[in-house]
């Protein structure tokens, strides 16, 4: 099979990419300094990569870490998403800003990549639909509904259960995500949380970077029956290929870090005090390799559970520090799809794996919302009429 001649008709979407946060810590936005366009960077992503591993599109992750809270993680946000602006119009010869499926295919024709935004952690609204409009009238077109922590209307898959998966407002901003046209997606969320928005979702959902839980047990992975309902509901499960999350070899050492961390009163959700743990940790604990393989074998299970229609790619590249050998950065995607030729995959499976399937859940969510604001308007309810507590600590004054 021609790789090569199959990605250039079908190119990589990819669900998620941290660059923007990179950019933020390395050289705080300036792209000058941290020249995307030449190459050569210390990062996983750089445009010349990207078009050697067949890229067409990528959401850029506009996130924000959880220890950011109220409108300090709102602030953080917005300039993320003004970075996503920055980068693409630096790079115009080659970038094009993208926020339907129709303008993903608009950049491919003039032979440019898409970019796309995705807002990583519902800590980014600060409990406000109000917000969330506003998120997606700047081109934001999906929410993670939780990072690494739970926001006071969701459980995340790696803090405490508090709510048991989503809040009577967290089932409102799910529904005015369909309403505005903003996937939702269930990466970083409880099983309780994924099978609570599943069961509300109007519009197709998806997992922007997640694998399968029965093949690594892996509390951000999906489980098998919350697949299939992604599969009936029309979504996508965006294969990523963080190595806690694809070889069991990894996750088995997660634990343990989490469990040490835990002795030490550090919870993986506290990710400052959890971050500079792990560092301390691992010069002592060397920590095993996931393969491509491993990879092959989660999306093998995705399209075996869920279906060929339900599959994408989210890499999570610039999100971790180190990848599955031979996905080391973005260039490497044809790797990953010789592979799975290798293993019988036709080309048509490729191309819905590649980029057919995400454009259809954009299409499909751009749909849902068209229908839905024909007969619903901008929902106003706020965290503290529905769940009874207030949107966020308010200070007492003299």
């Amino acid at each position: 099979m021609d790789i090569a001649a199959l990605l250039a008709a079908h190119p990589v979407i990819d669900g998620h990419n941290d660059l923007l946060w990179e950019a933020r810590e390395q050289a705080a936005y300036d792209f000058g300094r941290l020249d995307v366009g030449a190459g050569g960077t210390a990062t996983h992503t750089d445009l010349p990569r990207m078009r050697e591993g067949g890229m067409g599109a990528q959401f850029w992750s506009v996130y924000v870490p959880t220890r950011l809270t109220g409108d300090d993680a709102v602030s953080a946000t917005l300039e993320q998403v003004d970075a996503a602006r920055l980068l693409t119009e630096r790079y115009a010869d080659q970038l094009a800003w993208a926020t339907t499926a129709d303008e993903v295919e608009e950049a491919w024709a003039a032979d440019r990549i898409a970019s796309l935004a995705g807002a990583e952690g519902g800590h980014s609204i600060n409990s406000s639909l109000g917000t969330l409009r506003q998120l997606h009238a700047l081109g934001v077109r999906y929410l993670t509904l939780t990072h690494n922590a739970n926001t006071p209307w969701a459980d995340s898959a790696t803090d405490r259960p508090v709510a048991g998966g989503l809040t009577a407002f967290g089932r409102e901003v799910v529904r005015e995500m369909n309403r505005v046209g903003m996937m939702v997606d269930l990466s970083h969320v409880s099983a309780d949380t994924m099978r609570d928005a599943l069961t509300v979702a109007e519009a197709p959902v998806i997992f922007s970077h997640s694998s399968a839980r029965a093949v690594t047990d892996s509390p951000r992975n999906a489980p098998d029956d919350v697949l299939e309902a992604m599969a009936r509901g029309g979504g996508v499960c965006m294969v990523t290929f963080v190595p806690k999350f694809v070889n069991a070899a990894c996750a088995e050492a997660h634990r343990e870090l989490v469990a040490a961390a835990a002795q030490e009163g550090i919870a993986e959700a506290d990710g400052v005090r959890f971050g500079a743990f792990e560092r301390t940790w691992s010069l002592d604990h060397p920590q095993p390799r996931a393969t491509l393989a491993d990879v092959v074998a989660h999306c093998e299970h995705v399209r075996e559970v869920a279906g060929i229609d339900h599959i994408g790619l989210g890499g999570d590249y610039d999100g971790v520090e180190t990848l599955p050998d031979g996905l080391e950065d973005v260039s490497t995607y044809p790797a990953l799809l010789r592979a799975l030729a290798g293993r019988g995959w036709s080309a048509d499976d490729l191309a819905r794996l590649t980029c057919r399937n995400t454009l259809r859940v954009l299409r499909d969510v751009e749909a849902v919302a068209a229908d839905l604001q024909a007969v619903r308007g901008a929902s106003l309810a706020r965290i503290e009429d529905l769940d009874g507590v207030p949107a966020v600590p308010r200070p007492l004054h003299p």
